[in-house]
């Protein structure tokens, strides 16, 4: 069982960025998929990046390519996203998951174990 805690969400504005932390509890963290996701009010939990444990292969969703960073630092059971030209759009509860059980990467289904949420807010 693996236990995790979001932080670094807050208040930015468009063009800013944001660095989001997930610490995990446990020793077997690097055992973990590991992925975060985001989700508004009123509509369904969304895919924003995820990195595989098997060979550390990194997934990101269309809508933050080439800006959003995923990564992770197993030594200290640690999950990241390096958020870089944020947009009004990427405003969310961005929720950090993780799982041992097989499944899509990107679905949010293929994982049981999740962190409260960090609100991230970018005003334009």
């Amino acid at each position: 069982q693996v236990q995790l805690v979001e932080s670094g969400g807050g208040l930015v504005q468009a063009g800013d960025s944001l660095r989001l932390s997930c610490a995990a509890s446990g020793r077997t963290f690097s055992t973990y998929k590991m992925g975060w996701f985001r989700q508004v009010p009123g509509k369904e939990r969304e895919f924003v990046a995820a990195i595989r444990r098997s060979d550390g292969s990194i997934y990101y969703a269309d809508s933050v390519k080439g800006r959003f960073t995923i990564s992770r630092d197993n030594a200290k059971n640690t999950l990241y996203l390096q958020m870089n030209s944020l947009k009004p759009e990427d405003t969310a509860v961005y929720y950090c998951a993780a799982s041992q059980i097989m499944g899509l990467i990107f679905a949010s289904g293929s994982y049981n174990y999740w962190g409260q949420g960090t609100q991230v807010t970018v005003s334009s």
